[in-house]
């Protein structure tokens, strides 16, 4: 499998990786590069089986955290802060704890380092029902995953990955291999082990993707953390409160250096 990553830099100073979540692209943490650029070097990417990066059979954390490695190898950056949302969380957390040296810092968005239920079934039914030999334009192709059950926003955002081809559409996301690896996607393969550095962890208030029952994993595996919530927003934080959300991770990395960032 390929690990060379489509990505986008912008700005100038100590590395920032960003990495968005399952379904996304790196335009997802757009808001965010823009908030950072002034004093960091920012890097976005497209997770392998997104956007334009190489599609992958399967994909595990193991594989996903080497990709971020090779990304690192290839811009020339000894260590970055990684920030990561929902399945981009769980890959920065797993970068971390398996090349420790490669990471000054790391920031999970909505997400813990725990095994989830299963939640994207429906999701997936309707993706894969939908036809793509192009007798279903984009407005066609909303209300299909709307009458499958597939809320608005979500609906929105999937069809950001909608595009058409040399006959009818495709999706740019490897929908073939994320159902695949759907099952490792939801887990979390580390039982043991733990990154000492800064860890700074961000939840909706209104998401149950991280709950105080996941306190005691993420003090276990990331000991030197702050947990912060954000009051009104769901799982999609950073896009539902992007002001308060760009500012406790730009805070959060200054506050590393306070002899830089004033």
């Amino acid at each position: 499998m390929s690990a060379q990553l489509n990505y986008q830099t912008q700005g100038v100073g100590e590395d920032v990786v960003l990495v968005h979540g399952l379904f996304g692209d790196l335009d997802n943490l757009k808001g965010l590069a823009q908030t950072l650029e002034s004093e960091y070097r920012v890097t976005r990417i497209d997770v392998p089986n997104h956007g334009q990066s190489p599609h992958w059979d399967t994909m595990d954390y193991p594989s996903l955290a080497q990709s971020l490695v090779s990304l690192l190898d290839e811009l020339g950056a000894t260590k970055a802060h990684l920030i990561g949302h929902s399945m981009g969380g769980k890959i920065v957390l797993a970068t971390a704890l398996l090349h420790p040296d490669r990471v000054a810092s790391v920031v999970a968005a909505d997400i813990a380092p725990v095994p989830y239920a299963p939640r994207h079934q429906r999701v997936f039914a309707a993706l894969t029902s939908l036809p793509l030999d192009g007798s279903v334009e984009r407005k066609e192709a909303l209300n299909h995953l709307l009458a499958r059950g597939v809320d608005e926003a979500t609906a929105q955002f999937l069809l950001k990955s909608f595009r058409r081809a040399e006959s009818g559409f495709s999706w740019r996301m490897n929908l073939d291999g994320l159902i695949a690896s759907y099952e490792g996607i939801i887990g979390w393969p580390f039982n043991n082990g733990a990154y000492d550095g800064p860890t700074l962890f961000i939840r909706g208030d209104e998401s149950d993707y991280v709950t105080a029952e996941h306190k005691d994993a993420i003090l276990s595996q990331f000991p030197n953390v702050q947990l912060k919530s954000i009051g009104g927003a769901g799982h999609w934080l950073h896009a539902q409160k992007p002001g308060i959300f760009n500012r406790l991770v730009k805070n959060f990395l200054d506050s590393q250096h306070p002899e830089l960032h004033g």
